[in-house]
């Protein structure tokens, strides 16, 4: 990428334009798991983008068979074949406590981080895409993270973030849906999306040792003071038959919330994320009294990925039209 004052030149958002040879960007993708070919496959349908590069470690073998069938170059040697490669981003779908950027920072990429950890600029892309603009460590929070920003922002927004006194969000994913990382992950992934909250939803800090075991109660979730408020994330993996589609419900404290209102900014915030993943409903919205509550479903709706998967499909096409983002603002 390169660096000119740490500024970027203004472009447009990328749409569906086919880019110039010279615009076009450089991927490789750590992991070779289910997140990792799904990406694989949607940065070789970009106008945008090439995959250049798909790596995994030795338990990667069908993975890597099917990057190989899309027509990408693979590796088993993780990280040292990143370092080696000619790309100008990175998407990492491994694991939080891998910590790549330290080992990528000096070689001038863009690292788009899936993994729930807690380092780089927490983004999602209708809420704040554009602060993260001049940087290069992109960290995409939590496929619930992406579910429940929009709607959190747009509430925050309404009522006005220094009256938000409290904020839940419970999230459950078919069991399906989620590989081994990121079962794995969990911890972090409760803790980095209650980060995100308290940071971009209501202009708070990083909770005081917050990370992996920082605040948790027992099962899968935390609370934390945030700004004004609380925040507290819950996380639930469901094994029932048929597999449904993944869904995160939120409830927020906030005074002088009008429902009729809310509902149609609510309505545009979901027709936002729907632009780059059509599976996105926000399908409730109730405010009593001082409570606001809202559910957000997000279903898999291409033919890469099972109905149930639209955890998956929402977090890996918000990571890919960032790296759009990223190619029409650079400087050729």
């Amino acid at each position: 990428m390169p660096r000119d004052g740490g500024v970027l030149r203004a472009g447009p958002w990328p749409g569906s334009r086919t880019a110039p040879a010279s615009r076009r960007v450089r991927a490789a993708v750590i992991g070779a798991g289910q997140l990792g070919i799904d990406l694989a496959r949607r940065i070789c349908g970009s106008p945008w983008l090439d995959c250049a590069l798909v790596v995994g470690g030795p338990s990667s073998d069908r993975g890597l068979r099917l990057a190989a069938a899309l027509g990408c170059a693979v590796s088993a040697a993780g990280l040292e074949a990143v370092t080696a490669a000619d790309v100008d981003v990175v998407f990492d779908v491994s694991n939080a406590s891998a910590r790549h950027w330290a080992d990528l920072v000096a070689t001038g990429v863009v690292l788009l981080d899936l993994t729930p950890g807690s380092s780089g600029t927490m983004v999602a892309p209708t809420v704040n895409a554009a602060s993260a603009d001049s940087c290069w460590h992109l960290n995409l929070v939590s496929c619930g993270g992406q579910a429940v920003l929009p709607v959190l922002e747009t509430i925050a927004r309404h009522g006005g973030r220094d009256a938000v006194q409290y904020v839940e969000v419970v999230t459950t994913a078919a069991a399906a849906s989620v590989g081994r990382h990121t079962r794995l992950n969990l911890d972090e992934y409760i803790a980095t999306t209650q980060d995100a909250v308290r940071q971009i939803v209501l202009g708070g800090d990083a909770a005081p040792g917050a990370g992996p075991g920082a605040g948790h109660e027992a099962g899968h979730g935390a609370g934390h003071g945030a700004g004004h408020g609380v925040v507290k994330v819950l996380a639930n993996l469901t094994p029932a038959l048929p597999a449904p589609a993944f869904r995160a419900e939120v409830a927020v404290i906030c005074p002088g919330v009008e429902e009729r209102a809310l509902r149609a900014e609510l309505a545009a915030a979901a027709a936002a994320v729907r632009a780059f993943a059509p599976g996105y409903q926000i399908v409730a919205c109730r405010v009593d009294g001082d409570l606001v509550r809202a559910s957000v479903t997000v279903t898999a709706t291409g033919a890469r990925l099972p109905a149930y998967a639209g955890n998956v499909e929402l977090i890996n096409a918000a990571a890919v039209l960032l790296a759009e983002r990223y190619a029409t603002l650079r400087k050729p």
